[in-house]
């Protein structure tokens, strides 16, 4: 027995160092050479001062800002510590009663925009913790925040254009608009 114990114990020593410390120091270390700012968090700033990732969604509730998709995290809004969606599939009563209220909440903020109400401002991403929305949703925002913040609708509309991210390698996923960056951007007109 004591034969076959110790080579085992030698291997889990080794195999934990190994993959427990020596490979995520190397994967990290590389990933600082190589990509420093997206290793550190894609971090945004604003005077010095971080305000958020790139890569992870904000709440934004001011009428003169951009909203970003719903988030299904709990207890508060992109909360990174508990990503992940709702799991509600589309005939359960209380995704029906969630967009309800959101699409409420866009028309009470918006009352004299008439257009059909873009999904992904509804409906939270299956992570809750998406950045990012369609070109679409901020069109349809881009009234209500140029009448907020007092600029015209063609200085609202230029800033989503310059801020919109094409196609990942030209092919994937849909044009999109970072919406703390987009804020930042709006901020920075004052």
């Amino acid at each position: 027995m004591k034969n076959l114990l110790r080579p085992a114990l030698v291997l889990l020593a080794l195999l934990s160092v190994l993959t427990g410390l020596v490979y995520p120091l190397l994967v990290t270390g590389v990933g600082q050479a190589v990509f420093p700012r997206q290793a550190a968090g894609s971090l945004m700033e604003r005077d010095g001062v971080v305000v958020g990732s790139k890569l992870i969604g904000q709440h934004f509730s001011a009428p003169n800002h951009f909203w970003g998709r719903p988030s299904a995290t709990a207890p508060v809004p992109y909360n990174a510590a508990a990503s992940g969606g709702s799991n509600q599939g589309p005939l359960n009563p209380a995704l029906r009663d969630a967009v309800q209220e959101r699409i409420a909440a866009l028309r009470a903020a918006d009352p004299g925009n008439l257009q059909p109400v873009p999904s992904d401002l509804v409906t939270a991403s299956s992570s809750g913790l998406d950045p990012h929305i369609s070109v679409a949703a901020a069109q349809y925002q881009a009234a209500r925040v140029a009448r907020e913040r007092l600029l015209s609708l063609s200085q609202v509309q230029s800033l989503i254009e310059a801020h919109t991210e094409g196609r990942d390698l030209a092919v994937l996923g849909e044009p999109r608009v970072n919406v703390l960056q987009l804020n930042l951007a709006l901020d920075a007109q004052r």
